[in-house]
């Protein structure tokens, strides 16, 4: 499976055709899913341009991106604790979303994740672990009462090194390895996150690609828009599977 994150805690300052409005996000997942998307995960930001919970720019989010694209990709949304420090509220305001997404993040490295986690499931939101290489989430996320009950685990590598992201990749796998009770979408960021998605290529694992992870196509060029990155992504993972290759 091809995720696509649509945005992620950038701005315009990094990215000049960032998406960041309601009709933005849905333009942009309508050209993504036609280059070959097959799930979408995206941030709600509010006029300055900060990612969000507040329920009316979360349900105004994935209405329009629901209206934009074919009924059975689903669509996701953050959690993160840079929305909002506070779990509390943090989960206050999911508990207070008229619009649900399919799923949404939840960062085990973070505080408050089990909190979150039962606030998505609550409202009947599956969810998505983020397990950051680097961290201490992949044991928070084992002694978890709720690590059997996700979607999927994002294997998130952090590292942005192009020669080392790769070995970063493989390390977090293995350590995975065994211990899950749900499939794992591997993906990396910025300079990493090409080396990280002909790694998930190879091993026949889901992937991402998008705005969030990286403003670049593989050789080095600025891509014009998520589509462009998801097109790129989908050339590799074909490949990769060709028995021509």
């Amino acid at each position: 499976m091809l995720q696509v994150c649509l945005n992620g805690a950038r701005d315009r300052r990094e990215c000049r055709d960032l998406p960041m409005t309601a009709r933005e996000l849905a333009a942009e997942a309508r050209r993504a899913v036609a280059a070959g998307a097959e799930d979408i995960h995206l941030h709600p930001k509010d006029t300055e341009g900060r990612d969000s919970l507040e329920p009316e720019l979360v349900g105004a989010a994935v209405t329009e991106v629901r209206a934009a694209v074919p009924e059975h990709i689903q669509v996701g949304v953050t959690t993160g604790a840079w929305t909002v420090l506070d779990p509390r509220h943090r989960t206050e305001l999911i508990r207070s979303w008229s619009v649900l997404p399919d799923h949404a993040s939840v960062n085990w490295h973070e505080d408050g994740a089990d909190a979150v986690a039962i606030a998505l499931l609550d409202r009947g939101i599956a969810i998505e672990a983020g397990i950051y290489s680097g961290t201490d989430a992949i044991h928070r996320f084992l002694k978890s009462p709720y690590s059997r009950t996700v979607l999927r685990v994002l294997a998130e590598v952090t590292d942005t090194d192009p020669e080392q992201a790769a070995f970063t990749a493989m390390d977090l796998v293995k350590e995975l390895e065994g211990k899950l009770a749900a499939p794992v979408l591997l993906h990396g960021e910025n300079a990493g996150a090409w080396p990280v998605l002909r790694v998930a290529a190879r091993l026949g694992l889901d992937t991402r690609i998008g705005f969030e992870d990286v403003l670049t196509l593989p050789n080095g060029s600025v891509a014009s828009d998520n589509a462009a990155l998801v097109h790129a992504a989908r050339e590799l993972l074909e490949a990769q599977i060709d028995p021509q290759c």
